[in-house]
């Protein structure tokens, strides 16, 4: 808890944010993380001190594997309850879409904490990630723009929204 707000401690709610990268071939681009089992997406925990999401998730993509994502949409906010011994928190994810083949094929892995790299077709990459992360991105995805969802599923009475159409 932080500060105090007219005698109640104000929520400290750890917060993460997470890409959505993808080939010409709409193929997405998995992590395995060596701290944790499964596949994961690139991403990670904001800082402390005031950094955004979208800060955090461009940050953690350039340490996790040395790309530049420059431009992205929210797709969506994922809320995860606490649990023993986890914090739960928010999970910013921003689709980034579609980044050049000579990119792709520059990816250099923070080896600290990344051991490998896939460039999979969305079904057999959904099938590695772990399941937290595969409710997300299949919710996001489904969704079509942005949607607010607990645990990785939507909320009864909360709608997604597609992108808005211009022109």
């Amino acid at each position: 808890m932080t500060a105090p707000l007219d005698g109640q401690p104000l929520p400290a709610i750890p917060a993460s944010a997470g890409a959505l990268i993808f080939d010409r071939s709409g193929r997405l681009l998995i992590l395995k993380p060596v701290y944790k089992s499964g596949w994961t997406i690139p991403g990670g925990v904001m800082e402390a001190g005031g950094e955004t999401p979208w800060a955090a998730c461009q940050r953690e993509v350039l340490e996790e594997c040395g790309l530049t994502v420059k431009r992205g949409r929210l797709a969506c906010v994922d809320f995860r309850p606490p649990r023993r011994g986890k914090p739960g928190g928010l999970r910013f994810l921003f689709d980034c879409g579609v980044l050049p083949d000579k990119d792709l094929a520059g990816i250099v892995l923070q080896r600290e904490e990344i051991s490998a790299y896939r460039i999979e077709p969305l079904p057999a990459a959904l099938d590695l990630l772990r399941k937290p992360i595969r409710r997300r991105v299949k919710a996001a995805l489904r969704s079509g723009g942005s949607c607010y969802l607990e645990n990785g599923r939507p909320v009864p009475g909360v709608e997604c929204y597609p992108p808005a159409r211009h022109g």
